[in-house]
């Protein structure tokens, strides 16, 4: 070293280069405190020397304190290089490859210094929350307060997604050379790797796939071609051990959870530096806990992704908590669907059960499954705890699932057919097995009907394929296989059989039923039902009793939607209240076309899902803490704040109504109570219920004239047509509750009472009700149906150009006539339509050009003018 600079310990080479230094002290010292030593030696080389070393900004780059211990590492080559923890030297390849990445990008030479440099996110495919969460991971490890990232998303919501996502971008931008992606269990590796390989990218459109390698870890450890390596922890802890790990399930191994925090050595195989980000997702309850050394084993930035973090997770990630997306907040952005609870109480279930000395019982050895008849040889007593563990009751079997059937079409889905597909958790293979042929016998159904998914079960990746796609497949059973992460977006019940006592866990088991899934897809394999909106929770053990299960957002059950929004109105809306107004809202939404929908957020002025989200927000316990937070009247802040929320519903009248009326459009009441009488039967037209309609459409038009445009353009602006788009709204309006109008039923009611002023049609469109607007408010004398009215004009126009010396020929004939047949069905045409069929088969706009010439333009605008006036 030069003078002043001491002498250092170690002088650590790559190729023959210096590249670092190490500063070696007795275990116990503390290394933080000597950090200027190392420091000191990493600047103090002479000249003669530098020429046979690397450098930046006159210092070696690599600095290590050791203490046989502990070892801290410094890279010179980062933006504020700073001193961290590592469990132990890195290779000199790793070395030599952080300093050819650091020449071939001087300004950008480690992905501390690249993230700072991130391309803008293109937002287009990703849900806000997603957003949300990935700018909030960029932000952490563009800030390097921490070493940690947690996510907090809601079931369902889309975290390996979002996972997926920041994976490509931190590879392809931020310079990550490997990731190491935790899931919970080896079936979950599977579906995670789809994630990858479905994933296209957001600049080229390729699989993400074609680009980057994504391998399940082995008992050899990693590919190096490898760039994501997906696992569990157990399977990563094993590699580092030396042991085998199967390439297939095994539930010994990824269910394994030791009695006291594992300890890690070196491993040439899957060395600390071997991943520069470690990624988990949802992965097992005790991964912060007692496999905990084998994250830290890694030079890595940890993120984690959860649903329900606990103190523990917290403390793991320093409480750095980037984003945060709750389950009620997902179900007001129509991510997941909100649930209900549906508690099934037995007697064996709550108290146990009793066996007199001497009666003589079936004994089934657990390890073979054969069964053998044993008297008692004294009284047996057993508690609920040991319930299918110690004792199987099948009458307790038999009556949960017997209860459940008898209830299911009347109270727990009233009005339905089908068995919804029905997830249960049993406590044990043995018990599955017990609940799958009891089901069976409790439905009358086959082996097709209800099955085991368990690791022991033949095939359950198949059949759980089969759960999510097939009609027939109603009821699985599992213990643990589907609990986390596995996706069955079709399921609508999912029935608790066995008690979970860990938060986390029963969030995910529970997530289980939270997916929204289009209709068309649900209705293939539930035919009964017209839409996914909520999922029910069947509790048969008091599960949902403890205290750390959250309620659902619609809390009162038995109070009707429009008394809801007549409270709202007022502004007297309970907390509760306001959670059920949010959960109905949110059911209303999932039912919607995109069109109610679209008119539905006009009516608001805003988006409903934005609404829907203020009235979850103002129930969320943490917003209310802060709103609470200083103010000398909590009761007073609470009340205002749930008022702030409801005030676009009490606001808009119109609003309310318009919910109301969409409301009453997609609901449908099954009458099975009353027995219908017959009155009368005969075929002569009712004079006085044709008039009450007639009268009543006249009433509607006046009391409706401000709202809807289609009213006022035929009662004032008599010269121009009316766009098709109006005709929609209004047809829309008068098609729901209390009114359920057609133009049939309108025009079938004035033909009735005017016959002689009315011609009769067999066939009606929505531009009748042009023809009836016109009618109604006195602009014709007659009521002629309108594609009538416009085959008339144009045959009158056909007339007059003949009389100017205007001639057609066929060919232009062809496309005079198809023009009007759009009028007469759309109330006019525009330059558009002439790229839609039947135009496009000859030609298009083109083609009208062509045949017609430049005159095209200026017929199209004369037909809609002559014919539709």
């Amino acid at each position: 070293m030069k003078q002043g600079h001491g002498r250092a310990d170690y002088l650590l080479y790559v190729g023959r280069k210096v590249v670092g230094v190490i500063e070696a002290k007795p275990q116990g010292t503390t290394l933080s405190g000597v950090e200027w030593q190392s420091a000191m030696y990493a600047s103090g080389l002479p000249k003669d020397a530098q020429l046979k070393a690397i450098t930046v900004e006159g210092r070696l780059p690599f600095v290590f304190e050791a203490s046989g211990s502990e070892t801290h590492f410094t890279n010179g080559y980062d933006p504020n290089p700073r001193a961290r923890r590592i469990f132990n030297f890195p290779k000199s390849s790793t070395l030599a490859k952080v300093i050819r990445d650091a020449e071939a990008d001087p300004d950008k030479p480690t992905w501390r210094a690249k993230v700072q440099h991130l391309p803008v996110l293109g937002e287009s495919p990703l849900r806000p929350a997603q957003i949300t969460a990935i700018k909030g991971l960029e932000s952490s490890l563009k800030d390097q307060h921490f070493d940690r990232s947690l996510v907090q998303m809601a079931t369902g919501a889309g975290k390996t997604f979002t996972a997926v996502t920041t994976a490509y971008r931190l590879l392809k931008f931020g310079g990550f050379r490997r990731i190491l992606f935790l899931v919970d269990r080896n079936n979950l590796a599977e579906q995670t790797i789809a994630e990858f390989q479905n994933y296209r990218t957001p600049d080229d459109g390729r699989r993400l796939t074609e680009i980057y390698n994504v391998d399940k870890l082995t008992s050899a450890g990693m590919l190096g071609s490898s760039d994501v390596v997906v696992s569990t922890i157990q399977r990563v802890h094993s590699v580092l051990r030396g042991k085998e790990v199967t390439e297939g399930d095994d539930p010994n191994l990824d269910d394994f959870v030791p009695d006291a925090p594992v300890t890690v050595s070196y491993s040439s195989a899957l060395p600390p530096e071997a991943f520069d980000l470690v990624i988990v997702d949802e992965a097992h309850r005790s991964i912060y806990g007692v496999w905990r050394g084998v994250l830290e084993y890694f030079d890595a930035h940890v993120i984690g992704l959860t649903a329900t973090p606990g103190k523990q997770t917290f403390a793991f990630f320093r409480q750095n908590l980037v984003s945060e997306y709750t389950y009620p907040q997902s179900v007001a952005d129509r991510v997941n669907v909100d649930f209900d609870l549906y508690r099934i109480r037995t007697q064996i279930s709550e108290q146990g059960g009793a066996i007199e000395a001497g009666t003589i019982v079936p004994k089934i050895d657990r390890r073979t499954r054969k069964e053998r008849l044993e008297a008692i040889e004294e009284d047996f007593e057993y508690t609920h705890k040991q319930l299918d563990r110690a004792v199987t009751a099948k009458s307790q079997i038999r009556l949960v699932l017997e209860t459940f059937r008898d209830r299911l079409f009347t109270e727990i889905f009233p009005g339905r057919s089908t068995v919804p597909k029905t997830l249960i958790f049993a406590k044990d293979d043995a018990h599955a097995e017990e609940i799958v042929t009891t089901a069976r016998e409790v439905f009358g159904k086959g082996n097709d009907f209800a099955a085991k998914i368990t690791y022991a079960a033949r095939d359950p990746r198949g059949q759980l394929q089969a759960f999510r796609t097939s009609p027939s497949l109603r009821i699985a059973v599992t213990v643990d296989m589907i609990a986390t992460g596995t996706d069955v977006k079709p399921l609508e019940c999912v029935f608790f059989m066995r008690d979970v006592r860990s938060a986390q866990y029963f969030e995910q088991m529970k997530g289980r039923g939270a997916r929204t899934i289009a209709p068309a897809d649900f209705q293939s394999v539930t035919p009964d039902a017209s839409a996914k909106t909520r999922f029910v929770i069947v509790d048969a053990v008091g599960v949902t009793e403890h205290e750390f299960v959250d309620p659902p957002l619609n809390r009162e059950k038995g109070v009707s939607l429009k008394k809801l929004l007549d409270k709202a109105a007022t502004l007297t809306l309970t907390e509760d209240e306001t959670a059920t107004l949010a959960s109905r809202l949110a059911k209303l939404e999932l039912e919607l076309t995109p069109d109610e929908r679209a008119e539905l957020d006009e009516v608001a002025g805003r988006p409903v899902r934005d609404i829907v989200r203020g009235l979850v927000d103002a129930v969320d316990p943490d917003t209310q803490a802060k709103a609470l937070e200083g103010a000398t009247d909590p009761d007073l802040a609470r009340r205002e704040l749930l008022e702030r929320a409801v005030e676009p519903v009490a606001g808009s009248p119109e609003l309310r109504t318009r919910i109301l009326e969409l409301r009453a459009t997609h609901d449908r009441v099954v009458d099975e109570v009353n027995r219908d009488v017959l009155l009368d039967a005969f075929g002569v037209i009712d004079p006085s219920r044709a008039k009450a309609v007639v009268e009543s459409w006249s009433k509607y038009l006046t009391e409706h004239r401000d709202e809807i445009t289609a009213i006022q353009l035929a009662t004032e602006a008599k010269v121009l047509r009316v766009p098709f788009a109006d005709i929609q709204e209004l047809a829309d309006r008068i098609s729901r509750p209390p009114y359920n109008w057609t133009p049939d039923i309108i025009w079938n009611a004035y033909e009735a009472i005017d016959a002689g002023r009315v011609r009769h049609s067999d066939r009606h469109t929505l531009t009748d009700l042009v023809s009836l607007l016109r009618y109604t408010v006195g602009v014709d004398n007659e009521l002629v149906p309108y594609s009538a009215r416009v085959q008339e004009r144009y045959a009158a126009w056909l007339a007059q150009q003949e009389q100017a010396g205007t001639e057609f020929s066929p060919l232009e004939r062809w496309w005079l006539d198809r023009m009007v047949e759009v009028i007469a069905s759309s109330a006019g045409i525009s330059l558009e339509d002439l790229d839609r069929s039947p135009f496009t088969d000859n030609g298009g706009i083109d083609g009208a050009l062509r045949d017609l010439g430049d005159r095209a333009g200026d017929l199209l605008d004369e037909l809609n003018t002559e014919l539709t006036a």
